[in-house]
Parts: structure tokens; C-alpha cells; sequence
């Protein structure tokens, strides 16, 4: 998704349509990668995917990897095109944030722009990582997203599991907008096990992303409760989705945007 200071309210607007066209081939793309969908729980207006994969690393060196997002985001999912514009701040308030470059011209000269992609609200290194903030098109609907990044030592590596919230009002079908956020989610969790090495083995089996304990010191790691499996854990897109009926299209909620 591409974006300049000099942007006009028409190009910024069209912008937001290539980035929704962009997330949505991705989806399509994503099908036949190495993290296949998992769309755990859906309901209206809200979603959950999670993923996991074993990298051949320690957990220290998954979260060194992590940090640098600039190492492993895919830049077809950032604003300015360069996934080299990234940072991430891993400590309570710190920003997970885009520089947009600035694009000087022969009649002006270009002023630096910015994203705040979200928010780190919980750090424990080599342990997890915690992120509020709706991500691509989803910033512009009255949503909020979590996204937890745990490790957990494995003998052959670390498994790393990546597990993204959603919920609130948007403009769109939940089923359609979250098998396209899924597969972008997967898509990162796939370029960091790419750059760490995934293992040989099978990923663990998954499950909700481990949780902070109350009260306890960085590092240590409790349990969440998890959605009763009978309800949400199996639950596919189709099945888990409850669609008000006039809800509209991802097409159809951004159709004034293309045509401003």
C-alpha cells in the first residue's frame, strides 16, 4: 500500500482501495502457503485467527527476530511499499510504526509522513508480545484488533504462535474480511519462521496463545482461558460466521472511496 505526504484526498482514498485489493489477493495467495488458514472463532463483527509454527531457533533469537520487523514484514503490506521503514518498540506503550518517505517533486518539496500500526501494551522477552491496533483497512473501521506473540521452547526449537483478535463495527462480511486478514497474519508469521529457519517437525498443535500470569514477573507465562472447543476451537468460516443480512460487501464498503 503506498502513501505520500503530497497525497491528494482523492489518491489517498484510492490508495485505501489498493490496499484492500492487496490484502484480499493475499488471502487467495495464502491458500496453498505453508500456514494454511485458521480462522478459529467468528461471530458478528468479530474474528479470531491463530497460527503456529516451530522455527529452528532459540526463543531469545525468535525475539530479537521479532523486533526487527523490518527483517520479515512483507512489504507488500506496509504503506510506504518498503518493508525497511518499519519499527517496533517492544515496552509498554511502545509503537509499532512505519516512516512514510518523503517524495520531493520539481514544483514541491516532499515532507515525511507516518503509521502507527499498533501499540505494544504487554512485553516479556523471549516470552511474548502483545499489540493492540487494527491493521491495513481495518484502521479505517471502528474496530480494534490484539495481536499476542508467544514462544514456547520446544527440544527441536521454538514454536511461535501468532493469535489476532477483532472486534467492533465494520463495514464489511466477517467471513470475506477475516479469511483476508488471516491469511495476511500467516503470511508474517511465515516470513519470520522463514528467516529463523523453520523446523523439520511438525508445528505444535494448536492452541490459544500463552498468556501473562496476573502478577507475575516478565517472562513467567499463565494461561488464558480458552474458548470451550465445542463452540469456536473447529469452527471454519462458514460454520463460525453469523452475517447480519444487510451487511455490506468489502467491495461495497469501499466503493465511495474509489469513486471520490
Amino acid at each position: 500500500m503506498a502513501m505520500r505526504s503530497t497525497t491528494t484526498p482523492r489518491a489517498a482514498r484510492a490508495a485505501g482501495t489498493r490496499g484492500l485489493a492487496a490484502l484480499l489477493a493475499a488471502a487467495a495467495l495464502a491458500q496453498a502457503g505453508p500456514a494454511a488458514a485458521e480462522v478459529v472463532e467468528a461471530g458478528e463483527g468479530a474474528f479470531v485467527t491463530r497460527h503456529v509454527r516451530v522455527v529452528e531457533a532459540s526463543p531469545r533469537e525468535a525475539w530479537m527476530a521479532l523486533i526487527s520487523p523490518a527483517r520479515w514484514w512483507s512489504d507488500g503490506h506496509t504503506w510506504s511499499g518498503d518493508a525497511a521503514n518499519l519499527t517496533l518498540t517492544p515496552q509498554a506503550g511502545g509503537c509499532f510504526c512505519e516512516r512514510i518517505p518523503e517524495v520531493d517533486t520539481a514544483e514541491t518539496v516532499g515532507l515525511a509522513g507516518s503509521v502507527r500500526h499498533m501499540e505494544v501494551i504487554y512485553a516479556a522477552p523471549d516470552s511474548a508480545l502483545r499489540m493492540r491496533g487494527a491493521l491495513g483497512p481495518l484502521q479505517s473501521e471502528a474496530v480494534t484488533g490484539v495481536l499476542t506473540i508467544a514462544f514456547d521452547a520446544q527440544e527441536d526449537g521454538t514454536a511461535v504462535t501468532f493469535e489476532y483478535v477483532v472486534g467492533g463495527y465494520m463495514r464489511y462480511e466477517t467471513a470475506k474480511i477475516a479469511a483476508a486478514v488471516d491469511a495476511v497474519i500467516a503470511q508474517q508469521l511465515d516470513g519470520l519462521a522463514t528467516l529463523l529457519g523453520p523446523a523439520d517437525s511438525p508445528a505444535a498443535p494448536e492452541q490459544p496463545a500463552e498468556q501473562p500470569a496476573e502478577g507475575g514477573a516478565a517472562g513467567e507465562k499463565g494461561e488464558e482461558a480458552a474458548p470451550d472447543a465445542d463452540e469456536g476451537a473447529g469452527a471454519g468460516v462458514d460454520e463460525g460466521a453469523r452475517e447480519a443480512p444487510a451487511r455490506e460487501s468489502v467491495e461495497q464498503a469501499f466503493e465511495d472511496l474509489s469513486d471520490g
